[in-house]
């Protein structure tokens, strides 16, 4: 996939550059994101974004809910074998027997663990290490009429029923976007990356378009500025700017810098203004890929993915990657000698067998005589097929 440089700076304006794509993804328009003007031209809901996906798509199946253990949560007795205290057996029996604690409570069989749990055996600390999956980011463009939910009790569409399967753990959400909300939902593996993006200390702005039926007054825009009480507290936007419409629907694009329940709508609400459409196309530094068809998702690559997690606070410590195995360079050299120790052997071999042939006297020439001639071809025959055998024979050996 084509793949456009990407600078980090101080004022988020460019989308991320993805790194890969579903089937469903536009590879040649996603070098650059969605901005407000895009949304305000109509460029989102062009006639080839609008195609009916579903003929192009395999039917989607009802959502089974799977419940699999997070990558960084194994078993107990697993991880315990693993630090070479035993069998998994023996550590089940040990476990069984109480003789294993967990933050100072006993621990019980199955029990899974995460980085930062004590653990002790016989009432002694025991080191374990576990290593976390490499840390993987979606960005998905979430259309209307999805929930995002594992778990959804109406059995509607959600956003997970799309991504791709992951072996270990699960796909969680940066932050959610109610049924009639569309737009950009970055979806990660990694619950500690999830809660840094999300958490209002970091700051991280969200950038909405907004339509909603008639203009606001210069004294409402600066009470939005200003703030407004919501029934969990004030809410106020970052910054609000028109960006036209038609007829009695006008564009806003604003930005808000904390994730609250459905707050983009109460917030306008709260002045009487219903929002007839709402679109988020910024996460930070993330902007909704252009191209990116609705229902549709592409995964960023490492350098996006480091320049989101510093964003965030995170630092590259949350983005330390398993080294790389590295050969056997023992099992190599091993065979390295072995050859040259064959290479040797047939040498001194050969060096021995010309040894004897040199110290050994000339055997005497048989007359030639046709009495003798039967006797003599028959032994030559004799001793060349004992050679040609035992040659066949030291060849094989050498080829195993």
């Amino acid at each position: 996939m084509h793949k456009t440089p990407h600078t980090p700076s101080a004022t988020p304006t460019t989308a991320l550059a993805p790194a890969d794509a579903n089937t469903n993804t536009n590879t040649n328009t996603l070098s650059s994101g969605y901005d407000f003007a895009d949304i305000v031209g109509g460029a989102l809901d062009a006639p080839e974004l609008q195609a009916d996906t579903a003929a192009q798509e395999q039917p989607a199946q009802p959502y089974k809910r799977v419940l699999q253990p997070l990558a960084d949560a194994p078993k107990l007795h697993k991880v315990l074998a693993q630090a070479g205290l035993g069998s998994r057996l023996e550590m089940e029996r040990n476990i069984a027997a109480g003789r294993l604690t967990v933050n100072n409570e006993v621990a019980h069989v199955g029990q899974r663990v995460q980085p930062g749990d004590q653990i002790k055996l016989d009432g002694k600390p025991v080191r374990i290490r576990i290593e976390a999956p490499t840390v993987r980011v979606l960005a998905y463009h979430k259309p209307a009429g999805e929930v995002v939910t594992h778990d959804d009790p109406q059995n509607r569409p959600t956003v997970f029923r799309r991504l791709p399967y992951l072996g270990q753990g699960k796909w969680q959400s940066v932050g959610r976007l109610d049924l009639n909300t569309e737009g950009l939902l970055l979806m990660t593996n990694s619950g500690d990356l999830a809660n840094r993006l999300m958490h209002p200390s970091f700051g991280l702005e969200r950038e909405y378009a907004v339509r909603v039926l008639g203009a606001l007054t210069p004294e409402e825009k600066q009470q939005l500025l200003d703030g407004v009480m919501l029934d969990d507290g004030p809410a106020a936007f970052g910054s609000i700017d028109e960006g036209g419409g038609e007829g009695a629907n006008v564009w806003y694009r604003v930005t808000i810098s904390e994730g609250r329940n459905r707050e983009v709508r109460r917030i306008f609400e709260s002045l009487g203004r219903a929002v007839s459409r709402l679109i988020r196309i910024r996460y930070g530094a993330m902007q909704l890929p252009r191209g990116l068809r609705r229902g549709a998702w592409t995964e960023l690559d490492e350098r996006d993915i480091q320049a989101l997690a510093l964003a965030s606070g995170a630092g590259k410590a949350l983005l330390r990657k398993k080294p790389q195995a590295q050969p056997n360079v023992r099992r190599e050299s091993d065979r390295a000698g072995s050859r040259k120790k064959t290479r040797v052997n047939e040498a001194e071999e050969a060096r021995q067998l010309r040894a004897r042939s040199a110290g050994k006297p000339r055997r005497p020439s048989t007359p030639s005589t046709p009495e003798a001639a039967p006797e003599r071809i028959g032994q030559d025959s004799l001793l060349r097929a004992r050679l040609a055998q035992k040659r066949k024979s030291g060849t094989a050996k050498r080829g195993r």
